[in-house]
This record gives structure tokens, C-alpha cells and sequence, in this order.
């Protein structure tokens, strides 16, 4: 199976932009796009349909942030609410212990984490600003082992 394509969602009308152009980049964005299309309690949803600016700490210059999702949810007390969602797997959550050898491979991790905690926190003070919430969700949100 392939691990990236295209979603033809079977709920075009929920769908927040292009709903032609739905790009999954990982069997896990393929999951959660199939649950915020089949879910009632997603009023509306996008992929890749927000940019947050945000500077790197690798070259410190300004790049363009595309989060995996948006959606507004419909929560069990009836108040609805918005989300920024970033599907990551939970080992490029932690921060990666220091190696005595800086290999090319544990270089290559501790830039991914920084330049991921620059997207997230900008992610975060936009949805602060917008009355948006920012979520990371692993294999272990997700229900995937």
C-alpha cells in the first residue's frame, strides 16, 4: 500500500478547501482524514489548508508552516470548538538524548526537533490568537500500534 496519495472524501461539503486536492503524506493522515470525513462530530475539516510563519533555529530565517489539519469539532457537551492538528510519530515528540558521537543520523534528529518545536510553538500562539487549540497526535492518539 502505498504510504502517500490522494483522499476523495465521501463528505466533499465538509471539506474546508479544495476537496480535489487532498494530499496524504503517511497511512496515519490517511486515518485521521477517514475519521474527520466519516465522523458526524466534525462539523468541518482541511489539510494542509492553514500556513503559520515561523522561524527556524537551524538558519533563523522565517519559513512557512503547514500544519496536517484543521477541524471544528462538535464536543459531547454541544459546544463547538476549533483545532490545529499535527499527526507526528511519538519518538519525534521526544527530545533526542545527547550522544556522545554526533553521527549524521543523530545531527539529522536534533535538527527535525528543533525546527518541529518552532513550527509547534508558533502553531500554538497563532490558534491563541485565532481561539483555535494546536494538538500533536501520535500512534498512541491515533490507536495505532
Amino acid at each position: 500500500m502505498a504510504y502517500k496519495g490522494r483522499y476523495q472524501p465521501n463528505n466533499p461539503l465538509k471539506y474546508k478547501g479544495n476537496f480535489r486536492n487532498i494530499i496524504y503524506r503517511s497511512l496515519w493522515e490517511l486515518k485521521f482524514m477517514k475519521y474527520c470525513d466519516s465522523n458526524q462530530n466534525i462539523l468541518e475539516w482541511g489539510s494542509e489548508e492553514i500556513i503559520v510563519p515561523y522561524r527556524s533555529p537551524i538558519d533563523n530565517r522565517y519559513h512557512r508552516y503547514f500544519p496536517d489539519f484543521y477541524i471544528k469539532v462538535r464536543e459531547n457537551t454541544g459546544k463547538i470548538k476549533k483545532y490545529i492538528i499535527e499527526v507526528k510519530p511519538q519518538k519525534q515528540c521526544i527530545e533526542p538524548k545527547i550522544q556522545k558521537t554526533k553521527t549524521r543520523s543523530y545531527v539529522y534528529q536534533v535538527c527535525e526537533y528543533a525546527k518541529n518545536q518552532a513550527k509547534w510553538k508558533a502553531a500554538e500562539e497563532y490558534c491563541m490568537d485565532r481561539g483555535l487549540e494546536f494538538k500533536v497526535l501520535t500512534e498512541n492518539e491515533l490507536g495505532i500500534k
